[in-house]
């Protein structure tokens, strides 16, 4: 099993849906699939997850105008994972942020 999670989402609105609605963020592989990544959530922090809500974003064209001219190139793309918990349950990674 390839390891599908790159990094967890510490924003603001990640911190209020996770206080409300027991709901946590991740960067993802852009590639994975939902149930890849419950299942590594579940083995990797050792709770039940009962939905996962994907979202993938393109990237985009950058252009920076510099003193030796202009500079074209692309941010890159990514994809971001809504991971609910069953309730009871935390992600101890995140209560410690």
């Amino acid at each position: 099993m390839r390891n599908v999670l790159i990094k967890p989402l510490f924003t603001e609105k990640m911190t209020n849906i996770n206080a409300a609605e027991n709901k946590y963020g991740f960067i993802v592989l852009y590639d994975a699939n939902k149930i890849e990544i419950a299942a590594i959530i579940k083995k990797k922090f050792n709770v039940n997850v009962t939905d996962v809500n994907t979202i993938r974003f393109k990237g985009k064209s950058k252009t920076q105008f510099t003193k030796r001219g202009r500079f074209s190139g692309r941010t890159s793309r990514y994809k971001k994972a809504i991971v609910t918990l069953k309730s009871g349950e935390k992600i101890e990674i995140f209560e410690q942020a």
